[in-house]
């Protein structure tokens, strides 16, 4: 939905991640001392960083919070919210920034980049391990993403015990995959139509007007089989379990959780859609030295991998993987072969403004509510 000019994704960071950090285990956690921080990182003090609340802080602490204490003596203090850029704005225009660090979502950054909000990220704070994990593309100038969120293809496991959907082309397959179908609600989804009906998925983004001709045309052949047109993140894998959709789209955080607790149900990452969130150090806060010696900590091997444990969320660095359980490696987003099959959205052309005023996020919404009410 459109809220305050920007396009939310129908359900909250918190509700996201609710009910993963139970998961998994400690003993994953990397072991947190001075010198493995190296004096670079060590200092004293606060640092005061946005939050999701509820079980992401809750894993968020345990697993890296409070390991980022114990190494360099510098302490956390969570501020909690759903989003946090309607405050960094808000602060800014006040001239009074309370936080240090913020998560920002990638529609959200360009303007909020061209606006000057944040500080230049202190690479120089980084270990190589870190700096050859963590792909350059990941990596701006004032930005660093935090996690990945892919948008993928998911199905019942009890529906298909011989031939399983591997691409969208088969969630179109109705006659060869019998069953309601899930949907996401949310308009910029609507690219996985593409997906379906042959498009290049290297050519999806950005999405003009004639590829959403072609996605919502294709979308006219399964509307009959969407059962429903899910919002909240935790819809599609409730109704996987109680076999109410035979498949749907879904967050592939959303899954992984259920997987893990043993739901049948599996991921098909092909043609998936792709968004980053940032961790931003934003410019006036408070304690800026120590913003950046925590987004170091956060990027390196062990404490992204101590990261992905706690909240089910998947940061960039593909060195991590070999800190993880080796049956989590083949969920995550970072693993070279489900890598290669999802296709990043365009942040930089959802949040341009159109000749008529409207950002391209605001047209695709109209589209998307129109064609709905048909």
């Amino acid at each position: 939905m459109i809220k305050n000019g920007h396009l939310h994704h129908g359900f909250t960071r918190r509700s996201f991640v609710e009910s993963t950090a139970a998961l998994l285990s400690v003993p994953f956690v990397a072991k947190a001392t001075a010198a493995w921080a190296q004096d670079k990182l060590v200092g004293s003090g606060e640092v005061v960083v946005f939050s999701y609340g509820g079980s992401y802080t809750q894993g968020a602490r345990n697993y890296v919070y409070e390991p980022f204490t114990k190494a360099t003596g510098i302490a956390v203090v969570d501020v909690a919210a759903d989003v946090a850029e309607p405050q960094v704005r808000a602060m800014a225009r006040a001239g009074r920034v309370d936080w240090d660090v913020a998560l920002v979502d990638g529609q959200n950054y360009p303007n909020m980049h061209e606006a000057g909000f944040f500080q230049p990220i202190d690479y120089g704070l980084w270990d190589d391990e870190a700096l050859k994990g963590v792909p350059q593309s990941a990596r701006f100038s004032d930005a660093v993403v935090a996690f990945r969120s892919t948008t993928l293809l998911t199905y019942d496991e009890r529906s298909f015990p011989k031939a399983a959907p591997q691409n969208w082309a088969d969630f179109w397959n109705v006659k060869a995959f019998p069953g309601p179908r899930g949907f996401s609600a949310i308009a910029r989804h609507m690219v996985l139509a593409l997906a379906a009906d042959g498009f290049p998925i290297s050519d999806r983004w950005p999405l003009t007007d004639d590829k959403v001709d072609r996605a919502l045309k294709k979308l006219e052949e399964i509307k009959p089989n969407i059962a429903k047109w899910w919002t909240a993140g935790g819809e599609p894998v409730q109704a996987l379990i109680n076999r109410e959709f035979v498949m749907t789209s879904c967050y592939d955080g959303r899954a992984l959780s259920a997987i893990r607790q043993g739901a049948p149900i599996r991921m098909v990452w092909s043609g998936a859609n792709l968004v980053y969130v940032y961790w931003t150090v934003l410019k006036g806060g408070p304690n800026n030295a120590n913003a950046q010696k925590f987004v170091a900590f956060l990027n390196r091997a062990q404490s992204a991998a101590a990261f992905t444990l706690g909240t089910n969320l998947t940061g960039p660095n593909v060195n991590q993987l070999q800190h993880l359980p080796a049956d989590l490696v083949p969920l995550l987003s970072i693993t070279e072969g489900n890598a290669s099959q999802v296709v990043a959205q365009d942040d930089a052309w959802l949040a341009a403004k159109r000749p008529d005023g409207k950002t391209n996020i605001d047209h695709l919404q109209e589209r998307w509510l129109a064609w709905r009410a048909q």
